[in-house]
């Protein structure tokens, strides 16, 4: 008997299969997505043009980055693309959390249906909508502007309904303990509903910056000069055809563009995860 009790104290446990599997896949998604950009960020670092012949020995170099700043006027096209996507990060904040305070709080005839058909938009691709866009900015006299690049993408219908979803979740006697104390609508809203929703706020500006600031198609339409170019519509300069096509120095250009994006995603990217883990459907 002891014999047996003690072979059996010994006796190694088998990993859970569940578990090996999980973190098998999980590490076989994280290389496929990281091989991309560890491919750029070392092409950009080989001299022009041999990036292609996958030879380690080559001495590392940083020749195409200065190449890339100055090849294009670069500090404009960045300071372009942070206008614009500051411009239209606050148009859906200002929109998104009014229809979604709307939403979340007010009984109104018709308010689902109305919910519903903002959510419609998720299913319409952005591309479809360039020629009815393309139109009305024209008509409005914001082509080649900012503010028409930005203008077709202020009525977010996932913001508004990530709000919606933050909001709902508030107690519902916060808001009554604001009413009593004298405070309008706009004041529960600014000091109740608003800072309860600042992880949710913050997640939705990562998204919408990161979306924004990638967006190429509609920019490289509605833009003609320089002078409003975002930093994509420049990118793409240094695959023309014409000028000769280096992946060394469009994976430069590539990482010069990305880089902002993944440094604010590293430092914020606790509350980004939290907050869409907070904002389920209620």
């Amino acid at each position: 008997m002891k014999t047996d009790t003690v072979s059996a104290n010994t006796t190694l446990k088998l990993p859970d299969l569940d578990k090996v599997l999980d973190t098998l896949g999980a590490w076989v998604l994280a290389i496929v997505w990281i091989s991309p950009l560890l491919f750029a960020a070392w092409a950009a670092l080989q001299p022009s043009g041999t990036a292609l012949g996958l030879d380690f020995s080559n001495p590392l170099t940083f020749e195409n980055f200065v190449y890339v700043w100055g090849a294009v006027p670069w500090g404009g096209y960045f300071t372009n693309t942070v206008v614009l996507v500051t411009l239209i990060l606050a148009g859906q904040l200002v929109l998104c959390t009014l229809a979604g305070f709307a939403f979340a709080r007010f009984e109104f005839k018709g308010r689902d249906t109305v919910f519903i058909l903002i959510l419609l938009q998720l299913f319409i691709l952005p591309e479809v909508l360039i020629v009815e866009n393309y139109a009305i900015v024209s008509k409005l006299g914001l082509f080649d502007t900012a503010l028409g690049i930005g203008l077709p993408y202020m009525a977010s219908a996932f913001g508004i309904f990530l709000l919606r979803q933050a909001f709902k979740s508030v107690p519902i006697e916060l808001e009554e303990a604001a009413r009593i104390e004298g405070c309008s609508w706009m004041g529960v809203l600014w000091k109740v509903y608003v800072p309860a929703a600042k992880p949710v706020y913050l997640a939705y500006a990562l998204v919408s910056i990161a979306t924004h600031w990638n967006n190429f198609l509609w920019p490289l339409i509605v833009t003609n000069s320089p002078e409003t170019r975002p930093l994509t519509v420049g990118l793409s300069l240094f695959g023309a055809p014409e000028t000769g096509v280096d992946i060394s120095v469009i994976s430069a250009a590539t990482i010069m563009t990305i880089a902002p994006l993944l440094m604010a995603f590293l430092i914020f990217q606790r509350q980004f995860i939290q907050a869409f883990l907070r904002a389920g459907i209620r």
